[in-house]
């Protein structure tokens, strides 16, 4: 007898429509495996043939977590090159890494949590090096670029599944996931969902990834706007990925609801479909769901809803298609292409800020490069491990002969000096490897270990002389002499162990602390020249033991009282190499994980005063300073006494020689500021303040003048433009213009076009970015550059009418290198909708649509769904609804409230007409009862809401 050979089941068919395909899966799948699969870590089903899988893969710019990659700019840096087809190359090298690693080491997964699209909407946000730009419309460029990229060209099968972090209005890290950021309708639909939008409508969108935060009150992971709005924007199945624990957060930190059943159920419902929560342990997710199951909050169709977007993501991925998939084994890693294309994008990255003919530097100038950054390669969170480094003072002695540059860090070199006349020495390690962090990779880097086959450190009569940097707020970081630096392990004990400061909760960092004097003293005083040395990873100051240098226990008080001697100051050795030099280069910055990274904000603009002493230090011995800043965000500085000042973003592993190459004029500097650079902190509104409308925010609203504005970047060639012409056709304005190379050196010029509503009835953008185009032009080339831009773009959010509305009327278009160097400009008159008055008698007002507010906050109607306005922290607040139509005349208003409180009502700023107060508290903040008063008004008039006390409005009705 001969074995029959089972039929292959329709879900293994290439031939069927993954819907199907799907759809037999589905069928096969057992309800207890459906469940299983809505964990990060979806198990294998052995008896179906499928294999394990996990959602999440970081690769903001370069494979992260995962060991050596390819490492590009930081993402603020890409945002920089505004270069669409660079970035998309970018994310094609990327996906061939990620490909490649996954060949290896199937740990790598080909979901890619990446790009972030949140804007730049406030420079002091931690994670300000994750986005690209504070522009919705050049963030989505380059987002949709680099995910085209990581998508792959095949139409059916793709190299990986990017996922768009992180859903929605998401820019601060203080509290950032118990905060809630109170976003008006104009400014969601203008601002934040664009950058989203224009994104998964191109079509290389896996899914999305919600934030921690709230938004208008409602947590983001129950965000009905994943239903109402994302879903709509493409017939694609799309997977929404949880943040890491955030699902637990709906219960443990932000209260929002009693249990976790009842948030795991919610969430889900809203449209999560992946959780990621107890890193690999799947069991509290998966007990979740079966409870919320018996409890009846959700329904079969639930689950099977989000392990089919889950699948379907698979199946594009080519799991279930191994001999079909156009990418399985061609993966590309650590190539010579890829090598290049650093190169090329971390030179793209440059800005020039200011240059007054400094640059580009001779080639036998003679160059002192001093500062904290100048011998550094940093890396950030979401990098991967180094295979090749290139620091500015690398670069420099490549470029220019080692002979022909002098090098200054600018360290503080100090003794410490405990309370028994002896120093803090590093011993003698025996046969120490030389580790470095993340190397071997780690699905979760945050659980990284430090080292502890180091020797601890001891005391000795002698001591060893530190490199202490102050890296501002009194953070510091001491380095051994052989590059070490201090780090606390687990078992507290502190040795020159750590490569680079680094970490979920960096083990690096000190702070000197006055001690309090002994008791009956005053508390506070320092205790004679000492300072308690406190370890700011464990809260603990440090001690001297026995065995060596720990820090103490919560219960000790043998805090050791350390000395700093100052064997050389920054400042002194920063002299000593400036003076006889040509021309210094001070290398400035930050390290990213320091004093503002992912779960810390910043809290100023300002340089670090040690960096801020070296500058002043170089420039009294040398008029010639050139500053260059290595940053993940913008800085403000004086930059008049400087010759010149450049921006770059972390550059990634060839940062240094593409450095080296603008100032020596080999690539003329062509980035642009991808946000607003503000003069000082005094420009900035409140980190939570998420009205960039009413707060005036970025270069779209600020009405002052900014250090450097949105789009700034110098060249070392001069560009005129010429020849703007319009022509309104099918819906488009056709716009086109000449670019003309009028410098002696081949250089880059982003050309850009900006437009502003003349008279509009509303607040619209003093200057919004409509498109852009890189170009490359030799000597007197030049470029006639088109665009098409659908009049759709001109348009804004009404509220009045709850829909995107072109106003009728003229709108500059305006042609330059900036949002403020405006070349060439236009007028076109364009023919859409008249503004027309609110019809309140008929539809009455939603709350939140007003058009201006002061004091209030937008809040949650239900935890479902709905908007409903508070004051600010239960005082007053202030709303403007703009030619209201109360027709022939009415006489009643009718307020839908929570709370206590009371509403006060006037016409066009006239005395207070109608009071309406709620007598007793409702019992909760969603139990809305409706108050009635009378009112006499007709015709058209503002009408103006006070909100008096805790109370929460949802709507506002009109009869008569």
């Amino acid at each position: 007898m001969t074995a029959h050979t089972p039929p292959t089941p329709p879900f293994r068919d290439p031939q069927l429509p993954f819907a199907k395909r799907i759809d037999d899966l589905l069928s096969r799948l057992t309800p207890e495996e459906k469940v299983s699969f809505l964990h990060q870590f979806a198990p294998a089903v052995e008896r179906l043939g499928i294999a394990a899988f996990r959602t999440g893969q970081e690769a903001l710019h370069g494979v992260a977590w995962m060991g050596p990659a390819t490492v590009f700019p930081q993402a603020v840096g890409l945002g920089a090159t505004w270069n669409t087809d660079l970035v998309r190359r970018i994310g094609e090298a990327v996906s061939k890494e990620v490909r490649a690693m996954r060949a290896r080491d199937d740990r790598v997964g080909l979901n890619v949590w990446s790009p972030t699209v949140n804007l730049l909407r406030h420079p002091l946000w931690g994670r300000n090096e994750e986005g690209y730009s504070e522009d919705p419309r050049l963030t989505s460029a380059i987002a949709t670029a680099y995910t085209h990229g990581l998508r792959g060209d095949h139409p059916t099968y793709w190299r990986t599944a990017p996922v768009l972090k992180h859903w929605l209005a998401h820019n601060n890290e203080t509290g950032r996931d118990v905060t809630s950021s109170s976003v008006r309708p104009r400014v969601l639909h203008e601002y934040d969902l664009r950058a989203f939008r224009g994104c998964v409508e191109a079509g290389a969108v896996a899914g999305v990834m919600p934030a921690y935060n709230l938004v208008n009150g409602r947590p983001n992971h129950v965000s009905p706007y994943l239903r109402e709005q994302l879903r709509t924007w493409t017939d694609e199945e799309l997977l929404v990925c949880s943040d890491a624990g955030a699902p637990s957060n709906l219960v443990d930190s932000e209260h929002y609801f009693d249990t976790h059943e009842e948030a795991t159920a919610a969430a889900l419902v809203a449209g999560v479909d992946s959780f990621t929560d107890h890193g690999t342990d799947s069991s509290k997710i998966v007990a979740r769901v079966e409870g919320a199951l018996e409890q009846g909050l959700l329904t079969q169709a639930d689950v099977d809803a989000a392990v089919r977007r889950q699948l379907s993501v698979r199946f594009r991925l080519g799991e279930f298609d191994p001999h079909y998939d156009p990418h399985a084994g061609t993966g590309e890693f650590d190539s010579p292409a890829h090598r290049t294309l650093a190169g090329e994008a971390a030179e793209q990255a440059i800005v020039l800020l200011r240059n007054d003919g400094v640059l580009p530097l001779a080639a036998d100038t003679r160059i002192a490069v001093v500062g904290l950054l100048a011998d550094e390669c940093k890396l950030d969170w979401y990098s991967g491990t180094l295979l090749h480094r290139s620091t500015p003072l690398e670069g420099l002695y490549e470029r220019f002969g080692a002979e022909r540059v002098e090098f200054a860090e600018g360290v503080d070199r100090v003794l410490l000096k405990t309370s028994a006349g002896t120093f803090l020495k590093v011993p003698t390690a025996a046969e120490a490897t030389d580790e470095v962090r993340g190397a071997e990779g780690a699905l979760d880097p945050a659980l990284l270990a430090g080292r502890t086959d180091l020797p601890p450190l001891t005391t000795d009569a002698t001591g060893t002389e530190f490199a202490l940097v102050d890296w501002g707020e009194g953070v510091l970081t001491l380095r051994a002499p052989d590059g070490r630096y201090l780090s606390v392990a687990e078992d507290g004990r502190l040795r020159a162990s750590a490569d680079q400061p680094g970490g979920w909760v960096v083990q690096e960092t000190f702070r000197l602390e006055p001690r309090a004097k002994a008791d009956g003293d005053t508390p506070g005083i320092t205790h004679g020249n000492g300072h308690l040395l406190l370890h700011l990873g464990t809260g603990r100051p440090v001690c001297v033991a026995a065995d060596g240098v720990r820090v103490a226990g919560p219960d000790e008080e043998n805090s050791e009282v350390v000395e700093v001697i100052v064997v050389e100051s920054g400042e002194d050795a920063v002299t000593r190499v400036t003076a006889r030099a040509d021309v210094v280069v001070v290398v400035a910055g930050n390290d990213p994980h320091i004093n503002g990274r992912e779960t810390e904000d910043r809290t100023t603009l300002r340089l670090p005063a040690h960096q801020e002493r070296l500058l002043a230090a170089a420039r009294a011995a040398n008029a010639r300073t050139v500053l260059a800043l290595v940053s993940a965000y913008p800085y403000a500085i004086e930059p008049g006494p400087l010759s010149a000042v450049l921006w770059t973003a972390h550059g990634g592993q060839a940062a240094g020689t593409a450095l080296a190459r603008v100032l020596a004029g080999d690539v003329s500097p062509a980035g642009r500021l991808p946000q607003t650079w503000y003069a000082g902190d005094a420009d900035l509104p409140d980190l939570l303040d998420y009205d960039v409308i009413g707060s005036r925010q970025t270069y779209l609203y600020f009405e002052g003048t900014p250090l450097f504005p949105f789009g700034h970047g110098l060249s070392y060639a001069s560009f005129s433009y010429a020849d703007l012409a319009v022509r309104i056709e099918d819906g488009t304005a056709h716009v086109s213009f000449t670019v003309t190379n009028t410098g002696d050196v081949t250089a880059d010029e982003v050309a850009q076009l900006y437009t502003r509503a003349v008279d509009p009835s509303v607040t619209r953008p003093r200057r919004e970015l409509l498109d852009h185009r890189r170009v490359t032009l030799a000597p007197g080339a030049s470029a006639e550059l088109s665009f098409g831009v659908p009049l759709s773009s001109f348009a804004f959010w009404d509220v009045a009418q709850g829909r995107w509305r072109l106003e009728s009327g003229p709108y500059e278009l305006l042609v330059g290198a900036s949002s403020a160097d405006v070349r060439l400009r236009t007028t076109v008159t364009l023919e859409g909708e008249p503004a027309a008055p609110r019809p309140v008698r008929r539809r009455g007002l939603a709350a939140a649509d007003f058009d201006e507010q002061s004091g209030v906050e937008i809040v949650d109607r239900t935890k479902v769904s709905g908007d409903a306005v508070t004051p600010v922290a239960g005082g007053t607040g202030e709303l403007v609804y703009r030619a209201c139509d109360f027709g022939t005349g009415t006489t009643g208003v009718t307020v839908t409230v929570a709370g206590s409180g009371s509403v006060e009502l006037s016409l066009d700023g006239g005395p207070v007409l109608a009071t309406l107060t709620v007598d007793a508290p409702t019992p909760g903040p969603y139990d809305h009862v409706t108050v009635d008063a009378a009112l006499t008004a007709a015709g058209v008039h503002d009408l103006r809401l006070g909100l008096r006390g805790p109370l929460r409005l949802a709507h506002v009705g009109f009869s008569g």
